[in-house]
């Protein structure tokens, strides 16, 4: 079931995201060899304590952790630990916040210290394939207008997109309808409206788009050992266009 949002409700979704914007932006600037995943998790709850945020991921069906830190080969959902952080690793941070009865909801991935060219390229491409999806979110088009754009700009770079892991709806919930795939033939699925709020999320890797899960149960790598890469926003449709929720001020 879509759930339209009222301008006040996309006002308060917004002040969500702004929340966990700031929180990614303090949590990059953190980002550097030596460094552990769980102290990342550890600086994300603090922040969110102190906006008076409830980090969204933390007991979500089971999840122990505030952060899915997701390193080199892991595509989504890795959990935080006490390895430490390398030179020329790359680390997709991803997080949520419950403010005010809204959920916002983003992703980033940055490179630990000097990484690789085809690294660094890596990330550029994937964040260009949000922005291509972005851009194809306009009331009047359709659902798969986003996910062909996504795959069709991964894709013309050489790499693959992600199947079994999806964008979505959100709001009031964490997860709402619609889910949306990064791949897939323009002009289908349903109708995009205003009043919609998706997060969009580009999962691409360097190599083939099959992954596997771990046996935490949590943890999805690449199967064929290659990195992967992931953001994500959170939008509103208007009439206007696509309004990004969740864009970072970085200074």
């Amino acid at each position: 079931m879509l759930i339209y949002k009222s301008p006040k409700e996309i006002e308060k979704i917004k002040i969500s995201n702004q929340i966990v914007a700031g929180i990614l932006t303090e949590l990059e600037k953190e980002v550097r060899p030596g460094i552990t995943t769980l102290y990342l998790n550890d600086v994300a709850e603090e922040l969110a304590c102190k906006k008076k945020a409830l980090p969204a991921f933390k007991g979500y069906k089971g999840y122990p952790y505030s952060l899915c830190t997701s390193v080199n080969n892991v595509v989504v959902h890795g959990l935080p630990s006490k390895k430490q952080l390398v030179e020329g690793d790359i680390i997709s941070i991803d997080f949520g916040v419950l403010f005010g009865g809204y959920y916002g909801d983003s992703a980033i991935t940055v490179p630990v210290g000097k990484i690789s060219k085809s690294a660094k390229k890596l990330i550029l491409t994937t964040k260009e394939s949000l922005y291509k999806g972005i851009e194809k979110a306009l009331p009047g088009g359709r659902l798969s207008d986003i996910s062909n754009a996504v795959q069709s700009h991964a894709e013309s770079e050489g790499y693959s997109v992600v199947r079994v892991f999806v964008g979505h709806g959100i709001g009031s919930s964490l997860h709402e309808d619609p889910q949306i795939p990064n791949y897939g033939k323009p002009g289908i699925g349903i109708m995009l409206n205003a009043g919609m709020t998706i997060a969009i999320e580009p999962m691409v890797n360097e190599k083939g788009c099959e992954v596997e899960i771990l046996e935490d149960g949590w943890t999805a790598i690449t199967k064929d050992g290659g990195l992967s890469a992931h953001f994500e926003h959170t939008i509103a449709i208007t009439d206007k266009g696509p309004v990004i929720l969740s864009e970072r001020i970085v200074s």
